[in-house]
């Protein structure tokens, strides 16, 4: 709502209206104040300010509050204000919302006049107007692309902003048409290759083959989504991942994950962002289902469930290196996925049986993730038109 503009008289003003009630003259009050009659005429014309020290001073030569004093001359400072820059308010309200700073830093909206920094935003977020773009409207305004829950409102502004910059991304990736087919007949040239850390790099031109758009970004503070799925048009699907969890067995969990809801149509009406370290975060009524159904296969994509499951019972609390690199060669997968089952089921049981050899094979791998990946984040900022 805009401000209306109120004239206000300077504070000497009220000082002369109480000289005359009181039949005093301008010396008289220099007098009573202790102070000299030109320094006087500055504070009635309005030239000098009411200081704190002079409020209470005239506050006793007067007999009322020395707040009375501070406040007018607070009213006649703030009437003679400038009019403050109008990016102002509308950077707090879209910085109240959204961590808008930093998605200026990470090159994802440019630094603007306010008129132009809020089109960015309705953009950005696929959106008419302001009010359309996720909470800001209210539930009717967002009918598509809200997130796992049953509103946008349900989920961090970082994670909005986070899924809204995967779909600006994924939309000038030029992939063929989607093939659930040929999509299926990739996850079986997906698992030949979990044996090989540097043979990630090969995932973006397998998915693209089956008319699926992959996008890495980094995560924004304060994040916790793991990847989603998404679609373009109902028509082009889209797996965004984050590395939140830089891990082998990690990225072809979620990658499993979210290739599952892919086949599925998860994710049309509205994407699901899935955390996958937290399982709570995904038990939510309307998806749980379909965060069963992922869950179960890619659970089972690297090694079968059974297997692990039996292997876990034989060896533990007592496994040891040997048992991980030889059950890895069984499985032909590569040692850190085992790790990954290992730790993952003591997080469950008890945490406290962990080994130090366990860490060493929890390698990094995002270096090799955004090889040929479209990536943003990283120092690396992506090219995307607003």
């Amino acid at each position: 709502m805009d401000e209306i503009r109120i004239f206000v008289d300077p504070p000497g003003e009220h000082i002369k209206e109480e000289l005359e009630a009181r039949g005093w003259s301008q010396r008289d009050l220099a007098y009573v104040l202790g102070m000299a009659e030109p320094q006087l005429n500055a504070i009635l014309s309005g030239r000098t300010r009411i200081t704190p020290d002079m409020a209470r001073a005239l506050g006793d030569a007067f007999d009322v509050p020395a707040e009375f004093f501070a406040n007018l001359q607070k009213q006649f400072d703030l009437s003679r204000a400038k009019e403050p820059d109008p990016a102002v308010k509308t950077r707090a309200t879209l910085q109240a919302v959204y961590p808008i700073r930093e998605m200026i830093r990470r090159g994802w909206l440019e630094e603007s006049d306010p008129t132009l920094l809020e089109l960015q935003v309705r953009r950005f977020f696929e959106a008419r107007s302001l009010s359309d773009v996720p909470k800001f409207g209210n539930d009717e305004s967002v009918p598509a692309f809200a997130a796992k829950r049953t509103h946008y409102d349900d989920d961090a502004a970082a994670d909005i902003a986070w899924l809204f910059r995967v779909r600006q991304l994924a939309k000038r990736i030029d992939v063929a048409d989607y093939n659930e087919e040929k999509l299926r007949d990739a996850v079986i040239r997906l698992r030949r290759l979990i044996t090989d850390p540097e043979a990630i790099c090969d995932v973006p031109e397998i998915l693209a083959s089956t008319g699926v758009r992959f996008v890495v970004v980094e995560w924004l503070p304060g994040m916790k989504v793991d990847g989603v799925c998404t679609w373009i048009d109902d028509a082009s699907p889209v797996i965004g991942i984050s590395t939140l969890h830089d891990r082998l067995d990690n990225f072809w969990f979620v990658i499993r994950h979210e290739i599952e809801h892919v086949l599925c149509g998860h994710g049309k009406a509205r994407a699901i962002l899935d955390n996958l370290e937290d399982a709570e975060a995904n038990n939510a009524t309307n998806v749980k289902s379909e965060e069963d159904i992922a869950n179960a296969a890619a659970a089972g994509f690297a090694i079968p469930t059974p297997k692990m499951d039996d292997f876990f019972a034989r060896k533990e609390p007592f496994i040891s290196e040997r048992d991980v690199i030889g059950f890895a060669a069984r499985m032909e997968v590569h040692p850190a996925i085992v790790v990954g089952q290992i730790q993952h089921r003591r997080k469950a049981s008890n945490p406290r049986t962990a080994f130090a050899f366990l860490r060493k094979y929890q390698i990094p791998i995002r270096k090799f993730i955004t090889a040929k990946a479209v990536t943003d984040g990283w120092g690396t900022i992506a090219h995307a038109d607003l």
